[in-house]
């Protein structure tokens, strides 16, 4: 029975180490292949979405902003500009979940900290 595992444990450690090799290449790209993956063009078309959707109409409305100027500066940007403006859209909270939310995670890890060790 020992040498079933044994041998079991053998044929599966010989086995993680014959398949944990990826065949992976990392190496340098041009500018050119970087530029057609993220383009501007996508980009802006993005931004435009975002302004033609109902509810940011809404809030842009809200706030005093035409929508149609909005579209008109986002089509009068520049293409670093656009990137800029989709990069922050990609990389702000979602939900809003910023200072607020960590701040509410803390505060319920740390009851739960407290009512489990309390003696």
């Amino acid at each position: 029975m020992i040498s079933l595992k044994k041998n079991t444990c053998r044929v599966l450690i010989v086995a993680m180490m014959a398949l944990s090799f990826q065949t992976a290449r990392a190496g340098m790209i041009g500018t050119e292949q970087a530029a057609a993956v993220g383009g501007a063009a996508t980009q802006r078309s993005l931004v435009m979405s975002v302004l033609d959707r109902a509810e940011t109409a809404a809030q842009l409305q809200a706030q005093g902003i035409d929508p149609a100027m909005a579209r008109e500066r986002v089509a009068s940007m520049t293409d670093q500009e656009v990137l800029k403006l989709a990069g922050d859209m990609h990389t702000a909270p979602a939900g809003g979940l910023d200072a607020g939310g960590w701040l509410a995670v803390v505060v319920v890890a740390g009851l739960i900290w407290y009512f489990a060790f309390r003696r």
